[in-house]
């Protein structure tokens, strides 16, 4: 069981990080839509799985946005931003920052938490418990886990270069 910190504080998570050549899991989120989209959906494409506690947060919200800059214009590479906002919340996130790329998608856990379970990510600790901790999982065409980032300070940022360079590699 791995672990991260919320400004220093540790959270437990629940479940093990999938590691680069491992299958990727399979996982239902909802979209704004209110349809599901699963990793099956998006099969052949090279995607940038990224979960993220809550858009409503600073962090996340300039994570999303920094995505949508460097990741969403990448023809090749479905961006998708997992979260445990409602997806109306995500939509109206989305609207008012002008993120309508199709090659992001924002998905919420609000039904189904299968993705933060099944990644490893479900904070089962502190106040935030039962939101996805910051990770980013760079998954290939074949649904083959390449590169894992676990942020471990949750108020912290990914590393954008290196995970836009990993799935790049893959295109």
């Amino acid at each position: 069981m791995a672990s991260v910190t919320l400004k220093g504080s540790p959270i437990e998570l629940e479940g093990s990080i999938p590691k680069a050549g491992d299958k990727a899991p399979d996982f239902k989120i909802t979209k704004q839509d209110l349809s599901e989209l699963s990793l099956k959906d998006l099969s052949g494409k090279v995607k940038i799985l990224v979960s993220v506690p809550s858009l409503d947060t600073a962090v996340c919200a300039i994570e999303t946005k920094k995505f949508n800059e460097k990741a969403a214009k990448e023809a090749d590479i479905a961006t998708i931003i997992v979260s445990g906002d409602l997806p109306f919340a995500m939509k109206r996130f989305c609207t008012t920052e002008g993120i309508d790329s199709p090659n992001l998608i924002t998905g919420s856990q609000f039904k189904d938490f299968s993705f933060s379970k099944s990644y490893g990510v479900h904070m089962s600790s502190g106040p935030l418990a039962g939101l996805a901790a910051r990770a980013v999982f760079v998954v290939d065409q074949s649904d083959v886990v390449r590169y894992v980032e676990l942020v471990p300070e949750i108020a912290k940022e990914p590393n954008y270069e290196t995970i836009l360079a990993e799935a790049k590699k893959l295109t």
